[in-house]
Formats: C-alpha cells, sequence, structure tokens
C-alpha cells in the first residue's frame, strides 16, 4: 500500500486552479496583449479588461501549466486610471484593447511592456538600461489611413468589419473611432453598392462566394483614396457595374484595384493584383517626403507618428553625410529617404517586388542618385554586396512581429556594421533579437517606445545598437 505524503499534498491542492473556479486577484501589471496579469497562490492569471492596481474576483476559463486565463466577475477596487470607453462597439470587436485606460496610462504601460520583454528574453540589467518614456499623439484618434475589412452578408444585408476576439463572428464597422473617417464613409459605400448590386459575397465556412475583403487607404496629406476590393477570382459578374458605381458614388476615389486571393488563408492579399480605374497608386507626404503607395505596398499605418519614429531613427542613425546605410525590409524605402539627405550611400531590399517598383521610384521622384534597392531578403544581398567591396556603417531593420530572420541575424553579427537602428513592432522578439546580438558583441545604447496604434496593446520601439 502507497503512503501519502499529507504534507506535499496540501501544497499541490493549494496552488491547484480549476475552470471555472472563482478566485480574488490583484492586477499587478498588464501583458504583452493588454491584459491584466495578477497572481493566484503564485500562478500567472491574465484577466482581459482588468487594470494594474485594480482588485477583481475572476472566473478561471483556461489553465494550462504555466499559467491561467480568467475573465472578470466583479471589480471589488477600480483603478483611478479607468475610464468609459468611448467606442461603442469597443468591447465586441476586439481591435483595441485599452480604451477603458486614461491614455497617458497606457503610455506609462507600454513602456513597461517592453522592459518586461528585456526582463524575460534577455541578461541584460533592465534598470541600466536607456529605456525612454513613450512618445504619445497629441489627439490619439482617427490615426489609421488604412481599413482591410472583411466581408461577409447576414439576410440582405453586406457586412464588413473584423471577427470578435477569439471567434468568427463578424463585428459590422459601421464607425471606427481610430480609422481616418474617410476609409469609414467609403467602406460605407461600398457595402451599399455590393448590397443594391446583389454581388456574391464570400462565405468563410463554404469558401464560396466572389468579394472577401475591402481594403481602403488615404493619403491624410494628399486626400487621395484608393480602394482595393480582394476577390476569390479575377472573373467576377458585375464587375464593371461595381466600378461604374464607385466612380459615381464616390468621385474622391483615385485608385480602384482588384486583388485575387482564392486560398483557404488568414493572409488579406493574393499574389495578382489587376488595376481597374484611375490611378494604379495613391501618393502620400510625410514632412518633406512623398511617396507612391501600391496596393500591396507597407507603409505606416499612422503617418502622423510616423514622423516621430523615423526622426527617432535619424537620431539614432547618427550619420554625418559619409556613411553607407541599409534600409532592410525597405518596404516602399520610406525609412531610406527619410536619412537619403544624411547618408553618403543608401541601399535597401524587400521580397515584395510592387513595393521595390515604388522604393526605386520613390528615389528617383526625389532626385536621389545614391539609392539603390532590390527585391529579396537581406541575408542575400549584404554579404553579396560586402564580398564585391561595399560594407555599411549603419544597418536600420524593421521587421515584421516575427522578428528578424535567422539568416539576417547571422548576417549582421558576421558584417559587423558599426550601428544596427532596430525598428520594433514587437517587444518580445525585439528583446530575443538584441540579446543574439548583444552575446556577439553590440550593446544597448537606448530604446524609444513610440505609440503608433493608441488605445491597443501594441508599441513600436526603435533601439540603438553599436558594436
Amino acid at each position: 500500500m502507497v503512503k501519502k505524503d499529507k504534507k506535499n499534498e496540501g501544497k499541490n491542492e493549494a496552488v491547484s486552479i480549476q475552470t471555472g473556479q472563482k478566485i480574488p486577484l490583484t492586477i499587478k501589471r498588464l501583458g504583452i496583449n493588454g491584459e491584466g496579469v495578477g497572481y493566484f497562490k503564485r500562478k500567472v492569471v491574465f484577466v482581459p479588461g482588468a487594470l494594474p492596481n485594480e482588485e477583481v474576483v475572476a472566473e478561471v476559463t483556461k489553465t494550462n501549466p504555466r499559467f491561467s486565463e480568467a475573465k472578470i466577475l466583479k471589480i471589488r477596487k477600480a483603478s483611478k486610471e479607468r475610464v468609459k470607453p468611448p467606442c461603442p462597439v469597443y468591447e465586441q470587436c476586439g481591435g483595441c484593447q485599452l480604451q477603458h485606460m486614461e491614455y497617458q496610462a497606457t503610455l506609462r504601460e507600454k513602456r513597461d511592456i517592453v522592459k518586461q520583454a528585456f526582463e524575460r528574453h534577455t541578461q541584460l540589467d533592465v534598470n541600466k538600461l536607456k529605456l525612454k518614456d513613450t512618445l504619445g499623439m497629441e489627439d490619439p484618434w482617427y490615426y489609421r489611413n488604412k481599413s482591410q475589412l472583411q466581408v461577409a452578408k447576414k439576410g440582405e444585408k453586406v457586412l464588413a468589419g473584423l471577427y470578435a476576439m477569439n471567434s468568427h463572428k463578424l463585428i459590422d464597422l459601421s464607425e471606427c473611432m481610430v480609422q481616418h473617417r474617410t476609409t469609414t464613409s467609403v467602406t460605407a459605400v461600398v457595402k451599399q453598392i455590393l448590397e443594391d448590386l446583389n454581388v456574391s459575397i464570400y462565405n468563410e465556412r463554404k469558401h464560396t462566394g466572389d468579394i472577401r475583403t475591402i481594403v481602403t487607404r488615404v493619403g491624410f496629406e494628399t486626400g487621395q483614396t484608393q480602394i482595393v476590393l480582394v476577390t476569390t477570382r479575377a472573373e467576377i459578374p458585375r464587375l464593371n457595374a461595381i466600378v461604374s458605381e464607385i466612380r459615381t458614388r464616390l468621385p474622391e476615389v483615385t485608385s480602384i484595384l482588384q486583388n485575387v486571393n482564392g486560398e483557404r488563408t488568414s493572409l488579406i492579399f493574393g499574389d495578382e493584383t489587376i488595376h481597374l480605374e484611375g490611378e494604379e497608386v495613391i501618393q502620400e507626404t510625410l514632412g518633406d517626403v512623398s511617396f507612391r503607395l501600391s496596393a500591396r505596398a507597407f507603409f505606416q499605418l499612422n503617418p502622423l507618428q510616423t514622423v516621430h519614429l523615423y526622426n527617432e531613427v535619424k537620431r539614432a542613425a547618427d550619420l554625418n553625410g559619409n556613411e553607407n546605410v541599409v534600409d532592410a525590409y525597405c518596404g516602399v524605402g520610406t525609412i531610406g529617404l527619410w536619412l537619403a539627405d544624411r547618408a553618403g550611400e543608401v541601399r535597401g531590399m524587400d521580397v515584395i517586388e510592387d513595393s521595390i517598383i515604388d522604393a526605386r521610384r520613390n528615389a528617383t521622384d526625389h532626385g536621389f542618385t545614391h539609392m539603390t534597392y532590390e527585391v529579396g531578403k537581406a541575408e542575400y544581398w549584404l554579404p553579396l554586396w560586402v564580398r564585391n567591396g561595399w560594407k555599411p556603417d549603419v544597418v536600420v531593420v524593421d521587421p515584421p512581429r516575427t522578428g528578424c530572420d535567422e539568416g539576417l541575424l547571422q548576417t549582421l553579427i558576421e558584417v559587423k556594421p558599426k550601428r544596427i537602428v532596430y525598428v520594433s513592432c514587437n517587444p518580445s522578439t525585439l528583446a530575443k533579437d538584441v540579446e543574439r546580438l548583444r552575446k556577439k558583441g553590440y550593446r544597448v545604447r537606448n530604446i524609444q517606445p513610440v505609440d503608433m496604434f493608441p488605445w491597443t496593446a501594441q508599441v513600436e520601439s526603435v533601439t540603438l545598437l553599436s558594436l
């Protein structure tokens, strides 16, 4: 007969958390997704909607060995920084996570999210890091220049919106307080046109129908507006009628395109883009620099904050007019153009050919002859350039949320530029990449968080590393 260890058995029971269990929590901080973080019997519990310093009663909704998730049942002690969200669909939409918190408090917490990432993923002493206060906006509303709304049909009505958090329920966005008002109004008219013409709408579950996404982008400074209809096939009925109605009802639209994506995928765009009407691109201006933007080209979603972000990049790059600069993940060449007047030579690369076509044209339009852009990955072009005798002094990287490619990190370690300016939209992958570079001789000089997406948990940052 096995004798039970009553002492250890009691300990195990004490830390056990079960789904459906109601637990009291004091929220210590915000997590990387904007959820409140508390501890129950020394186990981490994530609570969406809870704020630091709040005391709540929560019901456990999910457990695993490392952490649990819970929902708020009752707020016993509310934060002084809790406010009423102004957006009517805030709690259903899931596009924003922090509208229930005072704006200045969100800036503090975003800095802390960056700090947490460096605590978790590096061996650096975070208390000695030069981690600056988050740069916020004077008016943190209606700042997004692009909307990508999924389309569905409910009865005879056409819906366009975002899927609710952790579900496939589409929340129709007839208004949005973080989208530029033009993107919202234009999308509403396109929805009505599709409804009036009884156009076939994509059904995600059945994988049938023609129109799956309405993409609208507006130039803040130029006022030019672009519509991209993402369809499941190139040839769709009534396409000419759709374009004609857009021209009639939306004379402000300067560019109409179609993108074909027939795959079962969460990716918005497919590989084929068809020019339907108007210009193939729209123009946007940041400061003294103008850009042409094609349908699939990456461009920062918050033009007002982008100026502050790129000024921080320029400050970190610290150019004197003679340096060789690489703009990795260059998109349409925005960062390279921002640095061009102080660089000896700028070279950039991106895997999307349309972006490189735009980048080359943007450089030419500004009269720059010391800029080169190539299609492909940095881990291919950088070693080739070095072998041919061209070595970068400064490399700027602006990778996706997944961080730098392994090949690029290894290339940076081998090429050894004097300075690396890392523009990040994900503190966790930033910290992991920084730790890799730190072990190979790079030192973190400073980190500047920038609030590119107010009311969300996302935080952008510019990190300077020097060899």
